[in-house]
């Protein structure tokens, strides 16, 4: 059985996506995956930049479970092709129109694994005897769950639409049904053996016993009359002395042999069971952490939308009310938004006053960007943009306080760590990139780097002051878009940003009458 929860035709891989928390997935070098391994290239800058932390802590609520797989499920989406992102943003409208299912199942998965390992599960023992009997104990356990979730599947079954639930429930109701509980009940049953356990074995050339055979117990309902004159084929009895441990031990002996087999198969079946309830648990996960989301948000008044992914290299970038959501929930409160239609432009270049919110719409696209491809509600109350062919960030860092490296020597090497992963139809977004030097010289990396990626197809969301730069652009540059940050009126920015070309003032007055006239 497949859960297919995040793929349409695969599972969310653990050795892919997932650190398992209690049970690390060893690399070949016998020690766990460090946080950024089996990710993207580059995601630990991505999580940094965009200001993905405070998003994963509303969406985890404390749960180190849901924290991982959110987070290596967002991160993975910078990836994804369209087909796959349409999939899951599906499988997440039904749970936003069922959170309560959702949240059952997700619980019946987890109290499926917890109540075999509380009662052992089968696991720690070597004896065929005691796999066994544990294994029998768990498959009963494992048939109440899932006779349980079969159930949940057939009630609540035509409340949902999308091809993943879909396929999960009618798989659920067709291999779950009433007669294949009631065959798995026999089987257990019989597999107590409660009249002892018949095996058979034919003597070897050494008079030793060989091929041992499990042979099927008989019938307990045949009832005393055919036990006492039906045919009878000749037999001998061996009855050990009470105190005959050497007898009891050879005989505990003959009983694995002829019950390791079985035991093995069993165990399987277990096993098997326990992968399913253990990877429905982990794909049920990232829909939890996002109905864990979207109540933070609802109790925020904050728009949210299942957005429009347009297929990748078609150049589409439109939002209405979009808003940087790790802001939103950093200040507890409803944030101003931005409205923005950049047409088929694969260049968008935002310039304008200082701390007037280029930076924040920068993270707020790229935040929006990447919750798009993984199949999640953006924070927009529109949102609709080409899919991109993996999503990078080069941000301003600080100063090296080592001193290992100049500044702009730092910025250059990690643009061309960025330039080793790319292909055609990603998407870089840019923040105040090589202003570590004078203006001149800083325009100038910028720009040649600008039509450089631009040739090779790769879109690019740019914040900047250096008008050199960005006055060029504007001036040259086709399929282009510029936004414009206008500075505060009366001591209040507005924070929204509009169409406008770049302008040739630095702000600089602003910034001295905030700090040193304002101040006085």
């Amino acid at each position: 059985m497949k859960a297919f929860l995040m793929f349409p035709d695969r599972d969310f891989d653990p050795d892919q996506w997932l650190i398992v928390i209690a049970n690390p997935y060893p690399r070949r070098d016998g020690q766990p995956p460090g946080p950024w391994e089996n990710l993207p290239p580059l995601s630990e800058a991505l999580f940094r930049d965009l200001q993905l932390e405070p998003i994963l802590q509303a969406m985890a609520r404390d749960d180190l479970f849901l924290y991982e797989v959110s987070r290596r499920g967002l991160l993975s989406g910078s990836r994804l092709d369209r087909d796959t992102s349409l999939y899951r943003q599906a499988i997440l409208r039904d749970a936003l129109t069922n959170p309560g299912v959702v949240r059952d199942i997700y619980a019946l998965s987890i109290e499926a694994n917890e109540a075999v390992r509380k009662a052992g599960g089968g696991l720690g023992f070597s004896q065929p005897s005691s796999i066994l009997s544990r294994s029998v104990e768990a498959m009963k356990s494992y048939m109440e769950s899932l006779r349980r979730l079969r159930d949940i599947a057939t009630l609540a079954g035509p409340d949902f639409r999308s091809p993943g639930f879909s396929r999960l429930f009618a798989m659920l109701g067709e291999e779950l049904d009433d007669s294949y509980f009631a065959e798995v009940a026999a089987h257990l049953k019989r597999l107590e053996f409660r009249h002892g356990v018949p095996i058979s074995a034919e003597m070897g050339q050494t008079c030793k016993a060989r091929d041992y055979v499990l042979r099927m117990p008989s019938e307990e309902n045949a009832g005393w009359l055919n036990w006492l004159f039906g045919p009878h084929e000749e037999s001998y009895t061996l009855t050990l002395a009470p105190r005959d441990d050497a007898g009891a031990t050879a005989l505990g002996e003959l009983r694995d042999r002829g019950l390791a087999q079985v035991a093995d198969a069993l165990g399987q079946s277990v096993d098997h069971i326990h992968s399913f309830f253990d990877m429905l648990r982990t794909e049920l996960a990232f829909y939890v952490a996002c109905l864990n989301l979207k109540d933070r948000l609802g109790e925020l008044g904050m728009p949210t939308c299942l957005p429009d992914p347009r297929p990748k290299g078609g150049r589409a970038t439109t939002c209405r009310e979009l808003y940087d959501l790790a802001l939103a929930l950093g200040m507890g409160r409803k944030i101003v938004g931005n409205t923005v239609d950049a047409g088929t432009s694969d260049l968008i270049v935002v310039t304008g006053a200082n701390r007037g919110g280029k930076t924040t719409f920068l993270r707020s696209l790229g935040q929006a960007q990447l919750m798009m491809q993984a199949g999640m509600f953006v924070p927009a109350a529109t949102y609709s943009a080409d899919v991109a062919q993996g999503i990078f960030t080069h941000f301003k860092r600080e100063e090296d306080a080592s001193m290992s490296s100049g500044k702009l020597d730092e910025e250059l090497a990690r643009m061309s760590g960025i330039i080793d992963h790319l292909a055609p139809d990603a998407l870089v977004l840019f923040n105040e990139a090589f202003a570590a030097t004078n203006e001149r010289e800083g325009s100038e990396i910028a720009l040649q780097v600008t039509r450089a990626l631009q040739a090779r197809r790769v879109k690019q969301v740019t914040v900047s002051h250096l008008y050199a730069f960005t006055g060029t652009l504007h001036a040259q540059s086709e399929h282009s878009f510029f936004l414009r940050a206008d500075p505060a009126e009366n001591g209040a920015a507005s924070f929204r940003l509009h169409e406008g070309e770049p302008l040739t003032t630095s702000f600089g007055a602003d910034v001295y009458r905030r700090y040193f006239v304002d101040a006085a």
